[in-house]
C-alpha cells in the first residue's frame, strides 16, 4: 500500500507539473507574480511584449509587477499602455490610478496636485466601466475621504460609494464606513464598522488583522496581540487566507513588538501553498532577514537576504540590506 501511494504521489506531482508547462506566458507570468518570483514574471512579460501577443494584459501585469518592486515611475507608464490598449477594461484603470496615487504620494506639492487628480479620474472610470468592482469601489472611497476637496475628494462622496458597496461587497462598505469615521476622529463608531465587517465575513482572518491595525494605529497593544492571535488561528483553517499571516507579521513590524510572534507569522505564509503579490514573497523574507540579524544571526539574516534576491535580484532594499545592521 505504502508503494502503491508513492506511485499515486509522484502521478499526480508529474500531473502538476504538465499542468503548470501547459499554461499560457501570461497565466505562468501571473502566477509568478503571485510567488513574488519578480524576475521570472518579467522575463516571461518581456517575450510576450516582444512578440506583441496579448499586450494589453502584459503592460497590465507588468506594471503590477513594477508596483510590488517599487518602480512607481515605470510601473505608471506600463499601466498607462494597457489603459490605451484597452480603454474599456476596470481593472486596468483601477491599476493604473493605483500607479498614479504611488506617484502622488512621493510627488512635490504641484505634481501630487496632478497627479492626484488623475488617480482620482482612474478610480472613477474603474467604477463607472464595472459598477460591481468592490476593489475599485473601496479604492475610490479611500481616495475621497483622504483627499483634498481641491483634488476632488470629499467625506459626502466617500460615503455615497460605502452605499454603493453594501449592495456589492458588505465587508468593504463597513471597512470603508470604519476608515471614514476614524478619519474624522469618531473612533468608537470606527470600531464598531470594523467589528461589523468582522461579523460577515467569509474569511475571518482578513478583518481580525484590519481590526489589529485599528488597534495598533490607537496604541491598544493587548487588544492588537489578541487580534492577530485570532487572525492567525482564522488563517490556520482557511489556507485561502494565508496573505493575513503576513499582514499581522507587518503590523507588529510597525509596532515593534513580539518579534517571535512575527517570525512565526511570516515563515508560515512563505510556507504557505497561496501567495499573493499583495504580500510579496521577497519582502517577506527581507523582513525575516531583519529579525534574524536584530537577534545576532547574521548567518541566519544573509540567507534571507539572499532568498529575497533570489526572487526580485534588484530589490532595492534587500540589495542595501546589511545582514549585521538589524532593522533600517
Amino acid at each position: 500500500m505504502r508503494a502503491l501511494g508513492a506511485v499515486l504521489l509522484l502521478y499526480a506531482a508529474t500531473l502538476g507539473v504538465e499542468a503548470r508547462a501547459a499554461q499560457s506566458p501570461l497565466a505562468q507570468a501571473n502566477l509568478a507574480l503571485q510567488n513574488g518570483e519578480t524576475d521570472h514574471a518579467l522575463a516571461l512579460l518581456d517575450g510576450q511584449l516582444r512578440q506583441n501577443s496579448n499586450p494589453a494584459d502584459a503592460h497590465n501585469l507588468k506594471c503590477r509587477v513594477l508596483l510590488i518592486l517599487e518602480k512607481w515611475d515605470p510601473a505608471a507608464s506600463e499601466c498607462e499602455q494597457a489603459v490605451k490598449l484597452n480603454g474599456q477594461n476596470s481593472d486596468y484603470h483601477m491599476w493604473l490610478g493605483r500607479a498614479l496615487g504611488e506617484r502622488a504620494s512621493r510627488a512635490s506639492f504641484m505634481s501630487a496636485y496632478s497627479l492626484g487628480k488623475r488617480s482620482r479620474a482612474e478610480f472613477e472610470q474603474a467604477t463607472r466601466l464595472d459598477g460591481r468592482n468592490a476593489a475599485a469601489m473601496a479604492d475610490l472611497g479611500e481616495f475621497y475621504y483622504s483627499a483634498p476637496g481641491v483634488v476632488g475628494g470629499g467625506m459626502d462622496k466617500a460615503a455615497n460609494v460605502a452605499r454603493q458597496l453594501d449592495h456589492v461587497d458588505q465587508v468593504r462598505a463597513h471597512e470603508l464606513r470604519g476608515r471614514m469615521a476614524e478619519q474624522q476622529k469618531d473612533y468608537g463608531s470606527a470600531e464598531r464598522e470594523f467589528k461589523l465587517a468582522l461579523s460577515v465575513a467569509q474569511q475571518p482572518a482578513f478583518q481580525w488583522i484590519t481590526l489589529a491595525s485599528f488597534y495598533r494605529r490607537h496604541s491598544r497593544w493587548q487588544e492588537m496581540e489578541t487580534a492577530i492571535h485570532n487572525g492567525q488561528a482564522a488563517a490556520s483553517r482557511d489556507r485561502r487566507s494565508a496573505v493575513a499571516l503576513y499582514d499581522g507579521a507587518s503590523i507588529l513590524r510597525r509596532s515593534r513588538r513580539d518579534p517571535g510572534l512575527e517570525q512565526k507569522l511570516l515563515e508560515s505564509y512563505l510556507a504557505s501553498p497561496v501567495k499573493t503579490e499583495e504580500a510579496p514573497a521577497f519582502v517577506a523574507h527581507l523582513w525575516l532577514a531583519e529579525l534574524k540579524a536584530q537577534a545576532g544571526d547574521g548567518a541566519g539574516a544573509e540567507r534571507e537576504r539572499q532568498a529575497a534576491l533570489g526572487l526580485a535580484h534588484d530589490y532595492r532594499p534587500a540589495v542595501e540590506f546589511k545582514s549585521q545592521g538589524g532593522r533600517h
